[in-house]
Parts: C-alpha cells; structure tokens; sequence
C-alpha cells in the first residue's frame, strides 16, 4: 500500500550518504584559508612565546596544496601570503576563493560582496577575479577545508614538539613537509598532487605579473595599494 512505500522510501531515503559532488577545470580554482591550529614561535631574547597563523591554498583540480606561517591574520599578512602562493605555483588561476576573512571581505554578501581595496587592487594586479563563500557555507571551499585539515595532521602534527626561534625557521619546516606531502601518492586516485599538478593545473595557470610593486606589500602598513 502507499503508506507502506512512503514508511520504505524514509527508511531508504534515510541510509543515503548525501554528497555534492563539484567539477573543478584545470588552473581555475584557488581555495584559500587560514588553518584552526596554530604554532609557537619562541623569542630567542625574551623567551616569549608568540602563536603565528597557518595560511594554507589549494588547487582545485589537482589538490596541490600551498602552507606557509603568518604572524597574524592581519592585511599585510593575508595579501603576502596570496602573492607567495602564486609564486610558489608559479601563475595565476582564474579565480581565488577566500572565507569571508575581515581582512580580505570588509561586508560578506551572496552575490555582490565588499571586498577590501587592497585586496581588490592584489586581484586586480594578477589579473584573479575573488569570489568569496558564502558565509557559513562550508561547502563552498570544501577543497580547502580538507587541506587545512591535511596540513594539520600531517604538517603541524609533525611539528608540535619542535622548537622554532624564528618566522623563517618555522617556514622552512613548513616547506619541507609540503614538499613530501604534494609528492605523496593519492590512495584512491593515481599519480600525486605534484603529478596532477604537473599535468593539469600548471599548463593553464595564467603568468605571473612582470611587475613587482606588490613585493613589499607584506612589510608596510595596512592600507591602499598603489600599483
């Protein structure tokens, strides 16, 4: 009887793993965020310690994976660590996904949101378009929000008993680590992220800009960029 199929349906309906499943094209997606965890680096003089910030990227066709530390989620902070992201890439992808960071998205809107001026005059320099989340939509940058959490276990996690005095010692760690994890085989699909990227995203990434005027972006104060 129907009531019958209906009481079926629900108890099938209900096993179901619902999944969205995205497409991402080759050099388009750059997904962007900073990590939950933190690191401690010590003050050699004072021996203060000071907990910096886990900017982290990613690829959406290939998943190969950017991290670097920050000392803050500040400006200056966020636009260094996009322009040493493209760098380590090597190009420039079509688009770039944030959160809706206050140092990136001054008023967060579905569909016209009020990007920072200087971070509007980044994309604008590399030639990206910035399509922020949609806030409290997670899924929006699933990509990476797996990332972070790749590059909390298999990063920081490593990292945690280690001792660091210093930005650049820390970074350096860092970089070591990426390298092995973007060279570490997939287990569900062939090839690595490296291999991927190889093959997919690095032949369509746009070229990175012949002008360096935001070089010293990361050292200055906040403020508007003049290009």
């Amino acid at each position: 009887m129907y009531a019958a199929f209906c009481a079926r349906y629900r108890a099938w309906r209900g096993h179901l793993d619902v999944v969205m499943r995205q497409t991402h094209l080759a050099g388009d997606k750059l997904f962007v965020d900073y990590a939950g965890h933190t690191m401690p680096v010590i003050d050699r003089t004072t021996g203060e310690v000071r907990q910096v910030q886990i900017f982290v990227a990613v690829l959406g066709a290939s998943n190969y994976t950017y991290a670097e530390a920050t000392w803050t989620q500040s400006l200056p902070d966020w636009i260094g660590a996009h322009t040493r992201a493209f760098a380590f890439l090597g190009g420039v992808p079509n688009i770039v996904i944030p959160d809706n960071l206050k140092s990136g998205v001054t008023r967060a809107h579905r569909y016209d949101p009020d990007l920072n001026p200087t971070y509007q005059d980044m994309a604008a320099h590399y030639g990206v378009a910035v399509v922020p989340t949609r806030v409290r939509k997670p899924q929006d940058k699933a990509k990476v929000e797996v990332g972070v959490q790749i590059v909390e276990r298999t990063l920081l996690a490593v990292l945690r008993n280690r001792q660091f005095f210093s930005l650049a010692e820390l970074n350096d760690a860092i970089a070591e680590l990426l390298s092995r994890l973007n060279q570490r085989p997939f287990k569900k699909l062939p090839g690595s992220r490296h291999s991927q990227f190889d093959a997919l995203d690095r032949p369509t990434l746009k070229p990175l800009p012949t002008s360096r005027a935001l070089r010293q972006l990361s050292c200055r104060a906040p403020g508007r960029l003049q290009l």
